[in-house]
């Protein structure tokens, strides 16, 4: 620690030495790098200043408006009003210093800009190696200009990033376990606990950006009785307790189990922290846990592909091998990690998308290099952490952002997270007993939408103790209101289509998905001008860069009392796909539910056996393990009002009517149709 803070003292110093330098005699003659590395440097020396003011205890001394005024300026640069004149905008850094030095020092300000939650956290090393990467390459053009020779050319540049990368893969790996799986002096759990949480300014501890969202719904939860709070966060720990229980899982076995939550959330965290512990779990909240509002989303989607600058065979050899060395060094961890317990958030504002040809791409050859580091990367956690003996549970909220329906919103969201369990298990019963019945489903779209699409279903050897379809209600994904499956691939063929949905945070307008034997076969949206662009947005962020997907789930939503509450609200655009998914029949590009647990017995309330878990893609585990797994799982929703027919079809072709034109038809499914009469 000692050596730590020498190093740290060293590289503060010379850091206070640049902004005098590139303004005196013996500065860079390019004034776009004088800017540019005068302007890391004061980042870099605020980072200073806020760890001297934490370690002052100014955290618990300082005023709300300092704690506001310092939070927004460790993102001020980032902000939409200030981002068309920020290093961190690639387009701004290529017009300001030119094709060769722009996108890759842009990528460096954003690599820099790591060490917010470092300083927060009290990482120390973890500050002082990235602060020591930044005067490393400013320490090159001072060198080159000093000896009269040619400044370092954006090779050299990129060439000291991939060693540094390289060279702290092993410290990079061991921050990302240790946040996974061990609970000792978790930063977050440390907040939530020890917080006055009628005092906001609590939010400011963790060091991520705190807007309107965080304030207000913190504010919003203090003023809620303490039986509300109780039914949000019993819900949430009990939905999690009991997706180890209908499984088979023995949770006895284990030690830890991780939170993962908004800013503002911490008065239902502290209870649910309460409830883990009574399961005998310690709780876990490291870096990557907790989330405040995203202080421009163009941002992350123009660095989104900086790894371009490292990718290669041998990065993706270093970092699998770091990987595993820090599964090693927390193997006992791994071993009682139970699995995460996640609180999403839903209602921030759209966002669309601009591409950037200043930006970094990954060429094919790293996306292919992509694929395979994050299944390789998927493979040693799972020997770590097998998927047979974890968990998780989901649940999500609205945010203030959503507009003047917030506080009903919130209150219907809980009402939602709260149904009837019994009742949605029985009418799924009756859905279940008609589909395991069929041979294939048809599913055709209406007002607009476009959907023919036929999907092949297991075959049954059994019917008396097997079953297809899962009955699924309020455990691992609140809330109730789903049953599904695996479906065949072979023979699953046709046109998946959505006039508008929201995937993974983006939206996706006209999106279209063809299938062929249940493979992605085609695919298009209307979001840009081109379609080049547009099938490089669905490539990218729904097929992760896989060149095709398999239709890996066919479900159908039940939860036609959060359908009419969205609709009713104006905000079904908005909503989670955790919420949109019960909203209509669904389709998952990607992994099946059962993804590395196709052995484990699953058995419905009935009790018959759930038999439909894999597919061809997924047996391949057999064979080749390598392939069989694609570490994605997009769900895509028809909803109610653009679904002309769902039916179950016998192989002698009988044909049983499940749903038409928006409403279920299905004898002993007219419970769900109710909802619809309140419109």
């Amino acid at each position: 620690m000692e050596v730590l803070k020498e190093r740290y003292a060293l590289a503060a110093d010379r850091l206070r030495e640049i902004p005098k330098e590139q303004s005196g005699e013996g500065r860079l003659e390019c004034e776009g790098l004088r800017k540019f590395f005068s302007a890391e440097a004061e980042f870099l020396l605020m980072i200073d200043d806020t760890r001297d003011f934490l370690g002052r205890g100014g955290l618990k001394t300082a005023p709300l408006e300092e704690l506001s005024r310092r939070n927004r300026r460790l993102y001020e640069d980032i902000l939409p009003e200030n981002y068309e004149k920020s290093y961190a905008n690639p387009a701004y850094a290529v017009r300001e210093l030119g094709e060769e030095y722009g996108a890759v020092l842009s990528a460096l300000w954003t690599m820099e800009r790591r060490v917010i939650g470092y300083v927060y956290e009290g990482r120390l090393e973890s500050l002082v190696i990235y602060m020591e990467l930044f005067l490393e390459v400013y320490g090159a053009f001072v060198y080159a200009a000093s000896e009269k020779e040619p400044l370092p050319g954006r090779e050299d540049i990129r060439e000291k990033m991939y060693w540094f990368m390289s060279d702290y893969a092993e410290v990079f790996a061991e921050e990302s376990i240790h946040d996974m799986v061990c609970a000792e002096d978790s930063f977050g759990v440390g907040i939530i606990m020890e917080s006055d949480l009628t005092d906001v300014r609590y939010l400011y501890a963790y060091g991520v950006y705190v807007g309107e969202n965080e304030l207000a719904t913190a504010r919003f939860l203090a003023g809620l009785p303490e039986e509300t709070i109780a039914t949000m966060a019993d819900t949430y720990t009990e939905g999690y307790r009991i997706g180890f229980e209908v499984t088979g899982k023995d949770l006895s076995k284990k030690k830890t189990a991780r939170i993962c939550y908004h800013l503002g959330f911490e008065r239902m965290m502290r209870r649910a922290v309460s409830n883990l512990e009574k399961l005998g779990l310690k709780v876990i909240a490291g870096q990557g846990s907790f989330e405040g509002s995203n202080p421009n989303r163009q941002y992350g989607y123009d660095h989104k592909d900086d790894k371009a600058l490292f990718l290669d065979k041998k990065s993706v050899s270093r970092e699998l091998e770091a990987w595993r060395a820090g599964f090693e060094q927390y193997k006992a961890q791994a071993k009682g990690y139970a699995g995460p317990a996640v609180v999403e958030t839903f209602g921030e504002a759209d966002f669309n998308p601009v591409n950037k040809k200043e930006a970094l791409r990954l060429s094919p050859e790293q996306d292919r290099l992509l694929v395979e580091y994050r299944t390789q990367a998927g493979m040693i956690q799972r020997e770590y952490i097998p998927g047979e003996e974890r968990s998780f549970t989901i649940i999500a909220f609205p945010v203030p952002e959503i507009g003047p329906v917030f506080e009903e919103l919130f209150r219907e969201t809980i009402r939602i997270n709260t149904l009837d369990y019994m009742l949605y298990r029985d009418v799924q019963q009756k859905l279940i007993d008609a589909l395991d019945q069929a041979d294939y489903c048809e599913i055709k779209g209406c007002n607009g939408n476009r959907t023919d699409l036929k999907v092949n279903l297991y075959k049954l050897a059994d019917p008396e103790k097997e079953t297809i379809f899962e009955n699924c209600v309020a455990d691992v994904n609140i809330p109730v209101g789903e049953v599904f499956t695996s479906p065949v691939l072979e023979g699953t063929n046709g046109l998946l289509h959505v006039n508008r949905v929201f995937l993974n945070g983006l939206e996706y307008r006209n999106l279209s998905v063809a299938f062929k034997d249940g493979m992605i076969s085609d695919y298009d949206c209307s979001n840009f001008e081109s379609q080049e662009e547009n099938r490089n947005f669905i490539r990218e962020n729904i097929l992760f860069r896989h060149d095709t997907l398999p239709l890996g789930e066919f479900a159908i939503g039940t939860n036609t009392t959060a359908y009419v509450a969205a609709r009713r609200l104006g905000v079904e655009a908005k909503l989670p796909i955790l919420i949109a998914e019960k909203m209509g029949p669904h389709f998952a590009v990607g992994d099946t539910c059962y993804s590395h647990t196709e052995e484990v017995s699953v058995y419905n309330p009935d009790g018959k056996e759930i038999v439909a878990k894999s597919n061809a893609v997924a047996d391949l585990r057999h064979t080749r393990p390598e392939e069989a797994y694609l570490n994605c799982h997009t769900d895509i929703t028809i909803p109610y009002d653009e679904l002309g027919e769902l039916a179950a079809v016998k192989k002698d072709g009988t044909r049983i009517a499940i749903i038409q034109n928006g409403r279920f038809v299905l004898p002993g499914c007219e419970e769900l149709n109710r909802a619809f009469e309140t419109v």
